[in-house]
């Protein structure tokens, strides 16, 4: 009866109600949620910021720089969640292109800001061109896996024709994610940089990817990491920094005391912690959300963040196109991993890494960078779960 129900309703077959039916309304509504637990946090930093830096800003400051993000966000999450296949890789190819270039500008007029150069400035607005790029990275990405199945079969990983050196083959994608890695790394961007390197690394293994390749694949990562170790000073001092005894005074140390000081319940208008934490509005807005609401809070938005996981991975497993799979991987793989790495960071599981924290942190480059990826994920779910 249910399922006549839903097929009397979706007789109307405008695009409206082709999306309201067919959309992950549960999906949508988590995202919902933490967006909404993003404007909670950029007040409660802007809080805790106006006390840090003496009156200087308003306690609305980050709420107020944030708002026309959450604007154009929401906006861009509503509306390409409405696409279909072929708008999603028309936008994904457009994403691309813009970024890329906006890349590329950072080695020609860099914006240095807290000793990397990942910045541009458009019209006054400062970007970062490999957060709001991390769309078509994933999107595109799926388009040459499927790409590579439909022309070479399921061996793409070692088939010698897949190897040629044609444009057809892995080489021209092999060459321009090392182009954008390569530009990361320099900039120094550590923390994107493994995340692009680890959503890859898990989109290859949904593929098929050999054990053998997978192993020459973790090599290069170890690689990556000691080359950071060892050329890039404040890579090399954070490492060290993490194996001593932590420093109360220190990013992490106040990070740690914020979640201390906040209990089961939350400080309140009590937190104190949280004004003397450097990036409390992103790479440590988490104590500062702990300290101000509690552990029961700060454990809310773990579930939070387990139940998007959860409803991504079960997209995944019903996927019936190759392509959405490897989409929904992707968006799987970028949002745990970086959640995961700005966790790990604010809890002293490892050396900081500048990392925000998705939907949640302030940062305008983030907070579209993913409300397009998961806009575009919710489009493809939506087409692949009614064709």
């Amino acid at each position: 009866m249910a399922v006549i129900q839903e097929v009397a309703r979706r007789t109307d077959d405008s695009q409206l109600t082709d999306w309201y039916f067919g959309t992950d309304r549960w999906l949508l509504l988590y995202v919902g949620i933490m967006i909404f637990v993003g404007m909670i946090a950029a007040i409660s930093t802007g809080s805790a910021n106006s006390i840090r830096v003496h009156g200087a800003l308003p306690w609305y400051h980050f709420f107020v720089k944030m708002f026309p993000f959450y604007i154009v966000g929401l906006g861009t999450l509503f509306i390409t969640s409405m696409f279909n296949k072929k708008w999603v890789l028309k936008l994904a190819w457009l994403n691309v292109i813009i970024c890329l270039p906006l890349l590329l500008f950072t080695f020609v007029h860099p914006q240095v800001v807290n000793g990397s150069a990942r910045w541009v400035v458009m019209s006054g607005i400062k970007l970062m061109p490999s957060d709001i790029m991390k769309p078509g990275f994933v999107i595109i990405t799926a388009w040459f896996l499927t790409r590579m199945k439909e022309k070479y079969g399921d061996n793409i990983f070692l088939n010698k024709e897949a190897w040629k050196f044609t444009w057809t083959s892995w080489w021209p994608y092999v060459f321009t994610f090392c182009m954008v890695l390569g530009i990361m790394f320099k900039q120094p961007d550590i923390g994107t940089s493994i995340l692009y390197f680890l959503v890859l690394g898990i989109m290859l293994f949904v593929a098929g990817l050999p054990k053998k390749i997978l192993v020459i694949f973790g090599g290069i990562f170890v690689g990556g990491g000691i080359g950071a170790f060892l050329f890039h000073h404040h890579v090399h001092q954070r490492v060290m920094d993490f194996f001593k005894p932590l420093d109360p005074f220190s990013q992490v140390g106040y990070a740690v005391n914020a979640i201390r000081q906040g209990g089961l319940l939350g400080m309140g208008d009590e937190a104190f912690a949280a004004e003397n934490l450097p990036m409390a509005e992103n790479d440590f807005v988490y104590a500062a959300l702990v300290e101000d609401f509690g552990a029961l809070a700060g454990c809310a938005l773990l579930f939070l963040f387990i139940l998007v996981i959860k409803r991504l991975v079960g997209s995944a497993a019903q996927a019936r196109d190759k392509f959405v799979l490897y989409v929904v991987t992707g968006t799987t793989a970028l949002f745990s991993v970086q959640v995961c790495l700005n966790l790990a960071t604010t809890l002293h599981v490892m050396p900081p890494k500048g990392m925000t924290l998705p939907f949640i942190s302030f940062g305008g480059s983030s907070f579209l960078g993913f409300c397009l990826l998961f806009g575009l994920t919710l489009a493809l779910i939506r087409e692949d779960k009614w064709k």
